[in-house]
């Protein structure tokens, strides 16, 4: 029976979803029924990694030393996982403070064609003996032999795995297909999948994935996440268990854990709203939502304009200053 591991981003890419205000409490209570559900890898931090915090892409309510010494405390078997983009975390402060707070795993991403900048972040946590993973973010962006060609330089930089993000909810099944089996083709290393469902396919898409070789599925609980949520947690170990697929999570322990988070962390279950179609149609990342909404009530345009203009520009995150430059454009061609 094939085994898939399960990494939790609840507790991370959930950030986004509060604009990065998820407290030390609500932390707490859900590492804990994370870990007593038997989840693998749970994932803690600003919604963009640690060392993020910032006016330009949010402002945490809780510091990353908080949030991982919380989720540290609450985790008995679980491994505590961390989001690194080099740029924002840097070695000497961030990586080093994780390491000494005792994160297991590390995952160290950059947009889908930009691999060379995690080299000197792999290698640091590599040669710290720690379990560090490549992620290619935006990887709809890049053609396919492109994307091996970066999956195999974070190969070679030492990733014990690479995991493809469909960062915008953009992929259908024939999309995830081409692209994981690709790399499975071509890489030594587990690959992994991360969806959003933005189009509705975050489930469908991760099981495609499981079937092309992927062995790394990541979920949220209630599909807490950046804009219409990522693939839900609970429903994926539900199909995955129909499906005679092995995962070390127990079905009622993480239902109860949705009722939990329900009840103490999910302030708002993520919804396919309709604009959050229009951001997975062009192809623009999920956690531009709400910022795109706010700035086209402001300016009094269409969030759709905006969506799609920002789709053509190929904007990713940490470019949020481009919603107001197109809507200003916008207002100007009206």
């Amino acid at each position: 029976m094939k085994k898939i591991i399960i990494s939790d981003a609840t507790l991370r890419d959930g950030n986004h979803a509060v604009q990065h205000q998820l407290t030390k409490k609500q932390v707490a209570t859900y590492a804990k029924a994370a870990d007593n559900a038997g989840v693998n890898i749970v994932e803690v931090g600003h919604g963009n990694g640690i060392g993020a915090s910032s006016m330009l892409v949010g402002q945490a309510k809780e510091t990353d030393v908080v949030l991982l010494e919380t989720a540290r405390e609450n985790l008995k078997n679980s491994k505590l996982g961390i989001h690194i983009i080099p740029g924002f975390a840097t070695i000497e402060n961030d990586l080093k403070s994780a390491i000494s707070i005792g994160v297991d795993v590390f995952r160290v991403a950059s947009h889908c064609t930009e691999a060379n900048v995690t080299e000197k972040h792999i290698d640091y946590c590599r040669s710290e003996g720690k379990e560090v993973y490549g992620v290619l973010m935006m990887s709809h962006m890049a053609p396919v032999d492109v994307l091996v060609e970066e999956a195999l330089k974070m190969e070679s930089y030492g990733a014990d795995a690479v995991i493809i993000m469909d960062s915008a909810g953009y992929y259908l099944p024939s999309d995830v297909n081409e692209r994981v089996t690709a790399l499975r083709n071509a890489l030594q290393v587990y690959i992994g999948f991360h969806g959003h469902n933005n189009m509705g396919m975050a489930v469908a898409n991760s099981i495609e994935a499981v079937k092309c070789g992927a062995v790394m599925i990541d979920g949220c609980i209630l599909g807490f996440g950046a804009g219409s949520g990522n693939t839900q947690l609970e429903v994926l170990v539900a199909v995955l268990q129909r499906l005679g697929y092995k995962t070390d999570i127990d079905l009622y322990k993480i239902l109860d854990a949705a009722d939990i988070a329900k009840k103490d962390v999910v302030p708002a279950i993520p919804t396919i709203s309709t604009n959050s179609i229009v951001s997975g149609m062009a192809g623009v990342f999920s956690g531009f939502l709400k910022r795109v909404d706010k700035v086209a009530a402001e300016y009094k345009v269409d969030p759709r304009d905006v969506f799609f203009e920002l789709g053509k520009r190929k904007a990713i995150a940490g470019q949020e200053d481009l919603i107001v430059e197109v809507a200003l454009e916008l207002v100007k061609k009206k």
